[in-house]
C-alpha cells in the first residue's frame, strides 16, 4: 500500500525542500528528457517562475507529440448532494442547511437526454459521500442506466473497497477520480472533522484498491488552496510515481481544482470565506507545464472552476482534457433548477462555444473518448 511510502516522507522537510531549490536546478531540469521527484520539486518551486516561457514551450511540444492538438471533452452529472461527511469547503457537507435531493431513475434519464443533446459521449457522475442513500447498489443502477448512452463513464464519489469497485467495473464503469483533498496529515482532520472521510489513511489507500480491481483509468488530485500546494503536488507526483510502477496497466490523470466559493441557497452563509494557500493563475501555469514535464503520458483535466480567459489560453499549455457547460448540482442540466450547486463555476459558456474555442486555437475538440476496449489484447 501506497501509506507505506508516504509515512517515510516528512511534509516540512519536503516544503523546505521545494523552497530550497535554485535556478540551477530549474535549468538542470529543463535540459533533461527524462525527469524525476527532485526535477519536478525544481520545475514547481518559486525559482522556476522565471522559466515559465521556456517551460510552456516544452510543455505544448510534449503534449502534442502524445495526446496531438486534441481536447477531449467531458462533463459532470450531479446524482446527488446528500453527504453524510462535514468537510469545511463544501457546500454539500452534512452542517450545511441547504435542500437535499437524489435523482430518480426517470430524472436521470432526463438529465441523459439534455446532455446528449450537448454533444457529449463522456460523462462524470459525481455525488456527494453518503453510503445508505447513493451507495454501491445506487450506482451500479445509475452506470446501467447510463452505459448505453455514453462510451465512458467515469465516477467521483466516496472511496470504495476492491470488490465494489469490480462490481462496478462490470456494469460499464471506466475511470474513478479520487482526490486526497490535501496530503497533509496532521490538518486533513480539521478539514474533514467527522463522516467516513476523516480517515485519511482509507482515501489514501484508495487508489491502491482502484489498481487491484483492475480499473482501466485513475484520476488524482488535491484541492488548491487547502494546504501549501507545492508540497501537496509533490506527494501527488509521488503518488503517481507508485501507482505506475504498481499497477502499470492503468492509465493515469490529474486535476488540480482551486477552492472555489459557494453562496448557499436561502441563508446568508458563503462557504469557503478564509483560505491562506492562495494560487494565482501564472502558479497554476507553472504547475500545468511541470506535470507535463514530469510525466509526458498523463492527462491532465481543467474544469469550469477557471475563468473563461484563462481557460483559453490554458488550451495550448498542456491540458487535455476539458469540461464545459457544466452544472454542479443534482438535476441541473433538465430537472432541477434550483441553487444546489456544489460549488460557483467561472466559466458558463455552453459546450458549443467553447468548442469553437477551441478550434479557432486549431485544436479538436474529441466528444467520443477512445473506448476501453481499443488497444487490448486479443486473445
Amino acid at each position: 500500500m501506497f501509506t507505506e511510502q508516504f509515512n517515510k516522507y516528512s511534509w516540512e522537510i519536503i516544503k523546505q525542500s521545494i523552497l530550497n531549490k535554485t535556478a540551477h536546478d530549474v535549468r538542470m531540469a529543463l535540459q533533461k528528457e527524462k525527469r524525476d521527484l527532485e526535477d519536478f520539486k525544481a520545475l514547481i518551486s518559486p525559482a522556476a517562475a522565471p522559466h515559465l516561457e521556456e517551460m510552456a514551450v516544452i510543455s505544448q511540444k510534449l503534449t502534442q507529440k502524445r495526446f496531438g492538438k486534441t481536447i477531449q471533452m467531458y462533463i459532470p452529472l450531479y446524482l446527488s448532494n446528500e453527504c453524510q461527511n462535514i468537510c469545511t469547503y463544501c457546500a454539500f457537507s452534512l452542517d450545511n442547511k441547504i435542500r437535499r435531493k437524489t435523482l430518480s431513475d426517470a430524472e436521470i434519464l432526463e438529465e441523459v437526454r439534455m446532455i446528449k443533446k450537448m454533444g457529449y459521449d463522456h460523462v462524470l457522475l459525481v455525488t456527494g459521500e453518503a453510503n445508505q442513500t447513493v451507495g454501491v447498489e445506487y450506482l451500479k443502477k445509475a452506470i446501467r442506466l447510463i452505459k448505453p448512452y455514453f462510451s465512458n463513464v467515469s465516477l467521483e464519489v466516496q472511496p470504495l473497497d476492491t470488490t465494489d469497485y469490480t462490481e462496478l467495473i462490470e456494469e460499464g464503469l471506466n475511470t474513478v477520480l479520487v482526490y486526497q483533498e490535501t496530503y497533509h496529515q496532521e490538518n486533513y482532520k480539521f478539514y474533514h472533522p467527522k463522516g467516513k472521510k476523516s480517515n485519511f489513511n482509507y482515501r489514501l489507500e484508495t487508489p491502491d484498491r482502484l489498481g487491484k480491481a483492475e480499473i482501466h483509468k485513475i484520476g488524482l488530485g488535491t484541492l488548491i488552496g487547502l494546504e501549501d500546494w507545492r508540497t501537496d503536488c509533490f506527494f501527488t507526483a509521488l503518488h503517481l510515481n507508485y501507482l505506475e510502477k504498481n499497477y502499470w496497466q492503468t492509465k493515469y490523470s490529474v486535476s488540480f481544482p482551486r477552492l472555489r466559493p459557494i453562496e448557499l441557497a436561502g441563508t446568508e452563509q458563503t462557504v469557503l470565506k478564509d483560505y491562506d494557500n492562495y494560487m494565482n493563475d501564472r502558479e497554476l501555469v507553472q504547475l500545468i507545464c511541470a506535470w507535463r514535464l514530469f510525466n509526458t503520458e498523463l492527462e491532465i483535466s481543467i474544469s469550469t472552476r477557471e475563468e473563461e480567459r484563462f481557460r483559453n489560453h490554458l488550451v495550448k499549455l498542456g491540458i487535455t482534457s476539458m469540461s464545459a457547460g457544466s452544472k454542479t448540482n443534482p438535476g441541473g442540466y433538465a430537472v432541477e433548477q434550483g441553487s444546489l450547486e456544489q460549488f460557483e463555476i467561472s466559466d458558463e459558456r455552453s459546450a458549443e462555444e467553447v468548442a469553437e474555442m477551441i478550434k479557432k486555437q486549431g485544436y479538436e475538440p474529441v466528444w467520443k473518448d477512445w473506448d476501453k476496449t481499443l488497444g487490448a489484447k486479443l486473445c
